[in-house]
């Protein structure tokens, strides 16, 4: 484990160039900056090519002795597949609008790290073996060689880009950088070259259903805490039902929100609010993950997991679908599923039964995000909430990358806390919405040993956070993504001590006020709630 710097340190960084060109400057494999090799055992499980031990840090990475031929071919054969992907390519003009939009840039100053000259280091082998120009005139056009070094470049820097999709913003030609790293991760998966923080969570997704691997007992086991917890808080003993046959609705959550803190205090706040309204919902143990991680290997991979959930809603009979807060599901389901495995037409068009609501836009999925489900029943009167209950915090919002950039969920979250606490702060204005900063750790880098590297791709997010809270006390920064629940708390605490991570439906949950509850002392975490100290149940 590399030694983490102090933000004193990190924070100098030296945005100067090198004085030779950057097909002159090999890689430097530096500690903290990247994630360890997948394991042979991860990569068998789905029968991904080339499972074997090896190290990033060996000079021998154990690839087949054909390896420059796979790579080439892989790459024609997404050339003539993907139309996109060849437009990329050829469209560039490297005007450097993105430069200086990427966090991983903003936070290491590595040149290679702008959004261009990552895609340059693909672009560059595309010029040299499938352009006119390229085999003609090699470096002179700008194409280069692949070589071993080349590769292990790739490796290095397609696994230091969070997929965001913040550069494609910014882009005058339209170009979605996130697409070149993805097409470059899935040719380096052609050799086996995956990321264990990936390729184990997608084996486990594929072989349990979700990617820690939890047994339906476990599951059940970790649901019965929270429930417990819930009695304690407001004296009400929900009842989550699992693998029921005939509910309307099925509820697919990301699995760390059953796992792990803060997203168990959203899990509890999902339950609570079924509870309420009286919603006939299952949950599944065996479609227990709304995520993607296979999303970050290949298009293949993406699609045999995202068929899961829909051969559950099949196999339980429900009538439509209900997402909990999750980031690369929403961009999976709305911009893939079809093509991958839908439309979806054994389900309904989600209707609310409680405020008949029709979902138009969930007409093919069949799916919505909770944050829709949420705001509507708010809009509608349906919920009795008290946003005193959240006084104690002063919050803002961070838009997670794939349901705001990617899908457009940027209003109803925002209306469902704004219903819910009364202190609500937004961070500047070019750092939110469609220009959010990611939280450094988003496409599957949320490990440990790459702890620099989130802390550095997360320093843009974490100073806008400190500008909020340093004018206006904030001390809760609320999102929809479980990936960010599970990244951001360090980060906060690092860049911004003293400011927590929370769910959306954790502030719902402390802010619901349940038919026949006692009086409420505690919050979420079973904390007191300061204006309710001394306070006797009822």
């Amino acid at each position: 484990m590399a030694k983490k710097p102090t933000p004193e340190e990190l924070s100098k960084i030296n945005y100067s160039l090198p004085y030779t060109g950057w097909m002159y400057n090999p890689v430097e494999f530096k500690d903290g900056m990247f994630c360890n090799a997948s394991k042979p055992e991860s990569l068998n499980t789905v029968d991904f090519p080339n499972a074997r031990k090896w190290s990033v840090k060996d000079e021998d990475w154990n690839l087949p002795e054909n390896w420059k031929e796979i790579v080439l071919e892989g790459m024609k054969e997404r050339l003539e597949k993907y139309r996109s992907f060849r437009l990329f390519m050829d469209i560039c003009v490297r005007c450097g609008a993105c430069a200086d939009k990427c966090h991983f840039f903003l936070g290491t100053g590595d040149p290679k790290n702008m959004p261009v000259l990552r895609a340059e280091l693909i672009r560059s082998v595309y010029r040299r073996y499938f352009t006119t120009s390229g085999k003609m005139m090699g470096k002179h056009a700008g194409g280069r060689e692949l070589t071993l070094d080349v590769l292990k470049e790739w490796w290095y820097y397609f696994y230091q880009c969070s997929e965001c999709r913040r550069c494609s913003v910014f882009c005058p030609y339209g170009i979605d950088q996130a697409e070149i790293t993805m097409i470059g991760r899935e040719i380096l998966n052609l050799l086996g070259l995956n990321i264990e923080w990936i390729a184990g969570p997608v084996a486990n997704c594929f072989m349990k259903g979700n990617h820690l691997g939890l047994e339906p007992h476990t599951i059940k086991s970790n649901f019965d805490f929270m429930v417990d917890d819930i009695e304690e808080i407001t004296g009400i003993k929900v009842e989550p039902s699992f693998n029921r046959k005939g509910a309307e609705v099925l509820f697919v959550a990301p699995s760390g929100d059953m796992f792990g803190d803060p997203g168990t205090y959203t899990c509890m706040g999902y339950m609570m609010l079924f509870h309420e309204i009286g919603l006939d919902y299952t949950w599944s143990t065996y479609a227990s993950e709304g995520g993607n991680f296979g999303f970050f290997t290949s298009n293949d991979m993406a699609k045999r997991l995202n068929s899961k959930i829909y051969a559950e809603a099949q196999r339980l009979g429900v009538k439509w679908i209900i997402g909990g807060e999750c980031g690369h599901m929403w961009r999976v389901m709305h911009q893939y599923m079809d093509t991958w495995n839908g439309p979806a037409d054994f389900l309904e068009v989600p209707v609310s039964p409680i405020t008949g609501t029709r979902f138009e836009n969930a007409g093919s999925t069949k799916m919505i995000h909770i944050a829709e489900f949420t705001a509507d029943l708010i809009k509608h009167g349906k919920l009795n909430l008290d946003p005193s209950r959240n006084d104690h915090l002063k919050v803002t919002f961070h838009d997670s990358c794939n349901t705001s950039r990617g899908m457009g969920i940027l209003d109803e979250p925002r209306y469902v806390i704004k219903n819910t606490c009364n202190n609500f702060y937004e961070m500047p204005e070019d750092t939110i919405r469609e220009k959010t900063f990611c939280c450094g750790s988003g496409s599957g880098l949320n490990a440990s040993e790459n702890m620099e590297l989130r802390l550095r791709g997360g320093f843009p997010r974490a100073t806008a956070v400190k500008h909020v809270q340093q004018h206006h006390g904030v001390n809760m920064l609320a999102n929809i993504c479980a990936i960010d629940r599970a990244a951001l708390p360090p980060l906060m605490n690092y860049w911004v001590p003293g400011v927590d991570v929370a769910g959306m439906h954790e502030l719902v949950a402390n802010a619901l006020v349940m038919k026949g509850e006692k009086e409420r002392t505690q919050d979420m975490r079973l904390e007191d709630l300061p204006e309710k100290e001394g306070a006797e149940d009822v």
